[in-house]
Formats: structure tokens, sequence, C-alpha cells
């Protein structure tokens, strides 16, 4: 059954408060409800006070082995790296089989004084950055390097990995990079999908990649449980268009492999890449990641990144970088999306700057038969400057192939301002809602605001509508 309740129409404003489509494929158990989407059902902690270091305290100074350091530390011991040292180099994080009292911390030799208090987000000020060009302006009364660096210094993937089985580690007031090259860098932040860590904390941490090379990922949440990623800053994650060696770029992406997935927490950082700012989905998986909290976070891309605009910056060569969507969830169940602002998207490439997809997808041929996207609640957010709004969609793959479910989606109280379809080479559309094959079901749409404005639905919904 489809129904709108209230539509408004005042200028160029738009409020649509209720609808609601189909029945539910997969029965939701009782629990914690948003509308038609449960919400997650665990939760990450991640206060310095879950995660105790009662062991010894080492220090690392510059030009020490640091992998030697990390082979050598025992649970609940803490890795003091000298503030303003560059420790260069791919370094394995190895199993310890600690436990949720012995923790092990890895974080820069300042004191707590120098970095932001717990809870609040730390900035490339602290990297003795005052302001970074196309980007918000931060606080920064005095500029001044009080981090560690860990940097990766050739081509592929570093400079963290996780061994399989690794648990427990916690990374506080570290800058992690690569060498600034033409070399085409993928993950800096490593779970192979092949491989389970569990218990990962990444707290008010500057992870980026430089202005112009290709750097695909922060983090490859791959297989990987208890993870959190909060107040910290990602910049300069992009794919360069005709030449580059990658398609897609993310500050945070998961979703993908055969081990358990979940819970994650993303809180409060700033997020910015060129392809999806966060993914999960969009490759083989045989499992789906589950219970998400993405919440308080500023998702954004430097319009300078828009070709033809002033100041653009692209790779050294002059092409631009990759532009797809802002959030996107192709398998992913029990999502919390709150308090976030998303800004700057638009299409030329093969999207059509959409800001949200909600689009379970079975990728690569056929490889994800189990994928799915159930139980979504996206709120209380703010996006700006796109090509269009909200893409949901249970559609075939390119291959032709079906993901297994897609629905129970709740979205209220969301304002979106200047989407322009024009300017941002979009389809210019508030929503696109589409289903095929598999029935999208239980969509529930309330007080979502839009500037400039149109909404689609295809001849699917329209015949659920003559069901009803």
């Amino acid at each position: 059954m489809i129904c709108f309740l209230h539509s408004l129409v005042a200028g160029l404003l738009f409020t649509l408060f209720t609808a609601v489509a189909g029945t539910a494929e997969t029965p939701s158990p009782a629990g914690n409800f948003d509308g038609p989407a449960e919400l997650p059902r665990l939760h990450v902690k991640s206060s310095l006070a879950d995660t105790p270091v009662p062991g010894k305290v080492k220090m690392v100074h510059a030009g020490d082995n640091l992998e030697e350091a990390l082979n050598q530390a025992s649970c609940g011991d803490t890795l003091k790296l000298e503030a303003g040292a560059v420790f260069s180099g791919h370094f394995v994080l190895p199993e310890k089989h600690c436990d949720d009292a012995h923790w092990i911390i890895l974080r820069t030799s300042a004191p707590d004084s120098a970095l932001p208090p717990e809870g609040a987000r730390l900035t490339p000020c602290y990297a003795g950055v005052a302001s970074l060009p196309g980007r918000p302006a931060y606080p920064c009364p005095a500029a001044r390097n009080v981090l560690a660096k860990i940097e990766y210094p050739k081509k592929g993937r570093g400079p963290i990995e996780f061994a399989p089985g690794a648990n427990h580690y916690r990374f506080v007031g570290l800058e992690i990079t690569r060498s600034a090259s033409e070399d085409s860098v993928s993950n800096l932040i490593t779970i192979e999908g092949k491989s389970a860590a569990d218990h990962l904390v990444f707290d008010r941490d500057w992870i980026h990649g430089t202005a112009q090379s290709e750097t695909t990922r922060g983090i490859g949440l791959g297989g990987s449980t208890e993870v959190a990623v909060v107040d910290s800053y990602f910049t300069d994650f992009h794919c360069i268009a005709k030449t580059g060696a990658c398609t897609d770029a993310q500050a945070v992406a998961g979703g993908i492999g055969s081990s358990s997935m979940g819970p994650y927490k993303i809180e409060n950082n700033f997020l910015e890449a060129s392809g999806e700012v966060i993914l999960f989905g969009g490759g083989f998986a045989t499992v789906v990641p589950h219970d998400i909290e993405i919440r308080r976070n500023h998702m954004f891309r430097p319009m300078t990144w828009m070709r033809d605009s002033p100041g653009f910056v692209g790779s050294a060569d002059g092409h631009p970088f990759i532009v797809k969507n802002i959030f996107e969830l192709k398998n992913a169940e029990r999502v919390l999306f709150e308090d976030n602002v998303l800004e700057n998207c638009w299409g030329g490439f093969s999207q059509e700057g959409y800001a949200i997809l909600l689009t379970p997808r079975n990728q690569e041929p056929n490889r994800c038969p189990d994928c799915r996207v159930l139980d979504v609640t996206l709120r209380n957010s703010r996006i700006s400057n796109v090509g269009a709004g909200f893409q949901i969609a249970n559609a075939k793959s390119d291959a032709g192939d079906y993901a297994k479910d897609g629905g129970r989606y709740s979205i209220h109280n969301i304002l979106v301002e200047n989407l322009d379809g024009q300017r941002f080479q979009g389809h210019g559309v508030m929503f696109e809602i589409l289903s095929a094959k598999v029935i999208l079901h239980d969509l529930a749409i309330d007080h979502v605001k839009a500037f400039k404005y149109r909404v689609d639905m295809n001849e699917f919904l329209k015949r659920l509508a003559a069901r009803a």
C-alpha cells in the first residue's frame, strides 16, 4: 500500500509527510523502532574508560623500529610515539589475544592537554596546519604539530594493516597518511575481507591522502566487528578520471567479505572523499554488516574538485577526480544515520548527483545473492549543493542479478538546500524510487524539505497503489 497523507508546496519548498509501500519480505523481530525501521540492537563502546590499559607505558622515539615495538607490546600496554616524528613503512598489527580489560593504545607522546578533549573533533591544526584550501574553516588559534605521523612510502596499501585475529587496539592523536608521490595507494588502514579483526577504535586522528595523488580509501573495514571511528578528520581520498587505477574512493567503506561485520560506530568526524564518502557493500559478500551508527559527521567534498570551478584541483596532469554519491548502502541492516551534514555532490561521471542511495546490490556477477539493505533510519540531517536527493531502488545489477531484499526505511526531518540538477549535473529530483523483481517495502518519508524538487516514482509503485 502507498499512502501520501499530506504534501505542501509553498514557493520552492516541498514537504512530503508519509509514504508507506508494500509488505515486508523479511520479518523483523520485536525491538526498538523508528517507524518501520528497527534501530541498531548493538552499540560500540568507545570511550577511554571502555578501553583500559593497566600495563606498561613504552616510548617509541623517532628512528625506533615501530614494527618491533608492536610485536613486543603486551595486552594492556600503551605505546607513545614521539610527537612530530615520522614512522615510515608498512606496519602489521598482530593478534595478541587481548580482552576488554587489557587494550593496546598507540598514541602521540604529546600530553592529553595538547589534544582536543575526548569527545571533541581533532583537526589538522594539531598537525601544524592552520587551514586547508577549499574546506570549511576550523578553529586554530595556534597551529602546532603535536601528532605522531605514520606514513606509507610507496605504491600499494598501507601504512596500517591488521593481521587475522588482531583485536583491542586504540589509536589516539596520530596522523596516518602516505608519502607525497604520484603512486596510487589503496587503503591507508586495511582489514582484509578474508581476515577478521575486532575491537578497534580510531580516536582523534587525522587520516588523509595527498592533494593530487590517488588514494582510494581511509579505512577499509573488511571483516571486522566492534569498530569505532570517532572525533577524527579524513581528507583527500580520490580516484583520478581516465588515467587512474581506481574508480571509487571512500573515507570509510565496509560490507564486503565473508567474516562477521558489525557493530560499527562512525561519530563526530569530518569525512571527505570523491566517491561515496561512506559506503557499505558493492562487492563479494556472504554476510551482511549490522548495527551501524553514523552520527554527527560532516560529510564533504571541496567544490574546487568540480571541473571548471574557480581554483579547480585535480590530478597533477589536470584530470578531475571521479565524483559519485555521498552516502550509499548496498549491503547493510539496522543502520542509524542521524545529525549529519552532507555537502557537495555532482554528476558527470557514472552517477547523477544523488546525495544518498539505498540500493541493495548483488554485484560482480551474482557474488552477493544474500546482500540486502534493511532497517535504515535517516533522520535529523542537512544536505546541500547536490544534483539530486535520494535514490531508493531495488533493481538488478549491471550483470542482471538481484539482491535478496530492500525495505523498512524511515526517512524524516531532513532539509535539502540548493538541489540544482543543472548546476550540479544531476537528475534534479528529490526522490527517485524504483522497484522491480525484489519488492521495495515499508518506506516511510516524513518532514523532508527541499528547495527545487521533483518526485519520481516508476510504474511499479503505481501498480502497488492500484493493488491497495
